[in-house]
């Protein structure tokens, strides 16, 4: 049977030309929803999500838009609202790494990822609750009166060294959705979090795609195997219907039990 939880609803997903962010856009528009897929630079991927979700037979349109930007964040909120008319879920995906030892980390690189990863998740949850505040619930749509869902990591509690800037963004951002979730729970918007494992996606196929660095990798999952996008979008598509109504200010670790300090199996 047809799933059409997210029937009626609209979903804006923030760089979801590729990866974890194009799984949970096709995910959610195969779910009913009607879906704006934002991406940064690549435009040839979000045509092919937007193509995705069409062939599936929902609907979607790519926008352009950088995250860490307040005025192109406008910008993309207000073509969501000409085009849909509305908003029920801000999935908050964009993100970038720039990798580099601690003490040859350049400034402008520790900006770059904090900027995209916390200002992003900023700028667009803030334009989304206020609308979300301002619309209430519509009970034949959702028993919320919206839903934001933040893309955070393993890495907002594993130190990851060589990732400073990154592991502190996504530490960054936990406590930002553990507060903002706090502070507007009381008015039906629900904020939750999916902190990923290791993903099987093009941002690490260098890793995957070779043998010796997938053995060791694999050292540190005790369910032996790597995720897939669609394990990261099954998860978000529950936080993103009535199903979880009840989930609050929470983060789904979906790792394949990476955080469990697998380095302590058979004790230590």
């Amino acid at each position: 049977m047809k799933d059409e939880s997210l029937k009626n609803q609209v979903a804006l997903v923030t760089g979801s030309s590729s990866g974890l962010g194009k799984a949970v856009a096709i995910y959610l528009g195969k779910a009913g929803a009607k879906v704006a897929v934002n991406y940064h630079s690549n435009e040839e991927g979000a045509n092919d999500t937007v193509k995705q979700i069409k062939d599936a037979g929902g609907e979607a349109f790519a926008i352009q838009a950088d995250v860490a930007d307040e005025e192109s964040v406008e910008n993309l909120f207000d073509k969501v609202f000409s085009t849909y008319n509305n908003l029920d879920i801000l999935v908050s995906n964009a993100g970038i790494q720039k990798d580099a030892p601690f003490t040859e980390m350049k400034l402008k690189d520790w900006r770059l990822v904090l900027n995209t990863i916390l200002d992003g998740a900023f700028l667009c949850s803030q334009v989304a609750v206020r609308y979300f505040q301002k619309r209430g619930i519509i009970t034949d749509i959702s028993n919320s009166a919206g839903k934001i869902i933040f893309m955070s990591s393993v890495h907002q509690d594993i130190p990851w060294a060589g990732h400073i800037n990154y592991a502190t963004a996504k530490g960054g951002l936990t406590e930002f959705m553990r507060t903002l979730s706090q502070e507007v729970a009381n008015q039906k918007i629900r904020v939750n979090s999916i902190a990923p494992g290791a993903i099987k996606t093009d941002i690490n196929k260098d890793v995957w795609s070779d043998e010796e660095k997938k053995k060791k990798l694999l050292e540190l999952i005790p369910y032996n195997r790597l995720g897939k996008p669609e394990d990261v979008a099954e998860a978000a598509l529950w936080l993103a219907s009535d199903k979880s109504e009840y989930v609050n200010g929470t983060t789904i670790f979906v790792d394949g039990g990476m955080s469990l300090y697998p380095g302590f199996i058979g004790n230590g």
